[in-house]
């Protein structure tokens, strides 16, 4: 008989929740009435997941895009809600030009990371030498908001071999004080691949040992990852091994949900990465199986119940012969 498990580590992140709270405490406040005349609008998707969108789209928050606030002429006292992933500091001007009202939302810790960023590159500019990278996915709204901190002169990489070209070419140089911050969302393990392989060419370049190396302080190597994503890489690593089969629940375009689902599927062969409930196809699923469902740091946790609820309602109305006999029963076909 299937059973089924919602991993209780995932959902929303601290951040994501502190977003989403203040836009619904500003929604059900009143405020974006037609008879208050305010608006509340989100810079970019404050959650990379549509069915939270669409939920919260009934309740008045409009989504913008860059180019929609680019071409905006006046805001006229309009509110802009700046989401989790944290903007560059021309958004926030762009911004009080148009007369927007800002709730700013940036996380707790994408905001200390910003400030970490900005005082080593104000420390190198004043030295004149030195580089900046940044472990992250290019294009991604918390690694602009990141460049933004160093007048858009960081070096981004998204992953060991983008820093092996990097390298190759002369965009990452190995003769410069060089300090490496990462997008809070990344992989643990991933990044100190990427660091440790940065070290061992700045080390052969300046014709030292990996160990003397480490005492010259040519290297600062920031750790960034966020606590609560290091400490759900490794929670989830064990959800995956302990259940038969895994359900991802992550918008598409969720840059934490790729990668804690390439976690999952390269630990379990059999997961899946679903936007909805309706993805899910019986054919997944077999008679006896332990099924784990689980998601990202922008996954609701009633859209893991609902996809729970799903999976168990698919599996109710087996046929009896494919309860018992399960996959013998086509391969004897």
């Amino acid at each position: 008989m299937i059973t089924v498990d919602i991993d209780k580590n995932s959902g929303f992140c601290a951040g994501v929740i502190r977003a989403i709270g203040k836009a619904e405490e500003f929604l059900n406040e009143g405020k974006g009435s037609s008879e208050e005349g305010k608006r509340l609008y989100s810079l970019g998707a404050i959650v990379h997941n549509d069915a939270e969108l669409e939920r919260l789209l009934k309740q008045g928050l409009v989504t913008i895009d860059k180019e929609d606030f680019e071409e905006m002429v006046a805001a006229d006292g309009e509110v802009l809600l700046i989401r989790a992933h944290g903007e560059p500091p021309q958004t926030y001007e762009r911004a009080h030009q148009l007369g927007f009202e800002v709730i700013d939302c940036t996380c707790p810790v994408v905001l200390k990371l910003q400030q970490r960023i900005k005082e080593a590159y104000l420390r190198h500019k004043e030295e004149g030498k030195g580089q900046i990278i940044i472990f992250g996915k290019i294009g991604h709204a918390e690694v602009l908001g990141l460049i933004g901190q160093t007048e858009g002169t960081a070096v981004v990489v998204e992953n060991l071999m983008m820093m092996n070209e990097a390298i190759g070419n002369g965009t990452v140089r190995l003769d410069v004080p060089t300090e490496v911050f990462s997008q809070t969302t990344k992989s643990p393990s991933e990044y100190r691949r990427l660091c440790s392989r940065l070290e061992e060419e700045m080390a052969k370049y300046n014709e030292l040992s990996v160990e003397r190396f480490k005492g010259r302080g040519l290297l600062n190597v920031h750790n960034t990852i966020c606590s609560q994503v290091e400490t759900r890489h490794e929670r989830l690593s064990k959800f995956a091994l302990e259940h038969d089969i895994i359900i991802f629940v992550a918008g598409k375009a969720s840059s934490n949900g790729k990668v804690l689902c390439d976690l999952c599927k390269s630990l379990n062969i059999r997961t899946y990465h679903i936007d909805s409930p309706s993805e899910i196809k019986r054919e997944w699923f077999r008679a006896d199986d332990k099924v784990g469902v689980c998601g990202a740091t922008s996954t609701p946790k009633w859209l893991l119940e609902q996809t729970a609820e799903h999976i168990l309602e698919l599996n109710r109305y087996v046929p009896e012969w494919e309860e018992t006999f399960g996959d013998k029963a086509t391969d004897n076909q």
